[in-house]
């Protein structure tokens, strides 16, 4: 299996989301190698992982991604030559904007038969743009570009959820008949489950300290609430580039009593016990392919607030979540009504339960290694 990803994290030595997928997915494949972009530091470079995954990181500079996957594509697969009968890996291409990895791809294919597979976990800007950068990405007719001249020939188009992305490709020129739904939630339910912790928080956020993330949106909702309740308290679990401007935001709008940055969780089971200190989690994304912390909040028992991005409408229509708007007025007064309301909270737990069952990582790992192999068979 070759794997061209834009997560760079792998390489720095990191143990977050991919980490976690390929502690499972590895067991399916002889060997599994991936591409990734350059890491700024050579110290931080892995290159094995598990015993059968190799990672390449590339030396060049981003902008040449396309090249360097065609490069060490070859490399890896030993050929030059596109004789379909000789392939023996398959490709797996986590693809978006501006479509470095899926070029990469292309050529690729061009220069070995490869076949691939393109997986869209995130449409960023959609189904709400964040700034002016996600607005162009978002672009139908850059999509439709892409796919006429990149797209076409891959084997299959990976969606991760059932409305949302399909609704968005389907616009964008990508035939419906080609996106098959292989989710990406792996939930380990050994480690996300329910605990008997005492309630220490109110609201608690998971994610990246980013503008697409909400989080500006949330500290205003917060902002509100205090009015209603001075002992409100808000968790803050993760950093990002807007770190420090919104430690000075939560000072200047005076909530340095009510909202803890904690920073990030230094593993899976402190997450797992943050959550379950809290009476609610809440995501205000303007745009998500999951997102996974969603699954994970229910899995714990931790009621959930989020806007309608990613999986959010498929669980919304089994009354599983309460949808919040991009609107810090209805994002507290969602909060203060969920929060008053002990019966709603205790619903919301128990459907959230039933679902994030569905997701048990094992069984989903297993789920999406046999789909790709699947693909495998048609094509050879």
């Amino acid at each position: 299996m070759l794997m061209v990803s834009g997560d760079r994290a792998l390489a720095e030595g990191k143990r977050g989301a991919f980490y976690n997928t390929l502690e499972e997915f590895h067991k399916y494949w002889d060997r599994v190698d991936i591409i990734c972009p350059r890491v700024k530091s050579e110290k931080l470079r892995v290159k094995n992982l598990f015993g059968n995954v190799f990672i390449h990181p590339a030396p060049w500079p981003l902008l040449l991604q396309p090249f360097w996957i065609l490069r060490e594509g070859l490399r890896i697969l030993k050929t030059g030559n596109c004789k379909p009968e000789t392939v023996n890996y398959h490709m797996t291409v986590h693809e978006y904007p501006p479509f470095y990895n899926g070029i990469g791809a292309r050529l690729l294919w061009w220069k070995s038969c490869v076949p691939y597979v393109l997986e869209f976990h995130h449409i960023s800007g959609y189904p709400k743009a964040a700034n002016l950068k996600e607005k162009i990405y978002a672009n139908s007719i850059l999509w439709k570009l892409y796919w006429k001249i990149f797209g076409s020939r891959a084997s299959a188009v990976r969606v991760v959820n059932q409305k949302q992305t399909p609704e968005f490709l389907k616009k964008a020129g990508i035939p419906e008949e080609r996106m098959v739904y292989i989710p990406s939630m792996y939930i380990d339910l050994d480690v996300f489950k329910p605990m008997n912790f005492p309630k220490e928080y109110d609201l608690i956020f998971v994610g990246r300290l980013e503008t697409n993330k909400g989080i500006n949106l949330l500290f205003e909702a917060v902002s509100k609430l205090k009015v209603k309740s001075e002992k409100l308290k808000v968790l803050i679990v993760g950093a990002g580039h807007l770190s420090a401007s919104l430690k000075s935001k939560v000072k200047s709008l005076k909530l340095e009593n009510n909202v803890i940055f904690h920073g990030f969780a230094k593993d899976f089971p402190e997450i797992a016990e943050l959550m379950n200190k809290s009476k609610i989690l809440i995501m205000p994304s303007y745009n998500e392919g999951g997102p996974r912390v969603v699954l994970e909040a229910m899995a714990c028992g931790t009621p959930v607030l989020a806007t309608n991005v990613g999986l959010m409408p498929d669980f919304a229509d089994k009354n599983a979540i309460k949808i919040i708007d991009w609107n810090a007025e209805d994002i507290a007064s969602k909060a203060e009504e969920l929060l008053e309301n002990e019966d709603e909270r205790n619903r919301l737990i128990q459907a959230g339960i039933e679902i994030a069952r569905q997701f048990e990582k094992k069984e989903m790992i297993k789920n999406y290694a046999d789909k790709l192999k699947e693909f495998v068979k048609i094509r050879t």
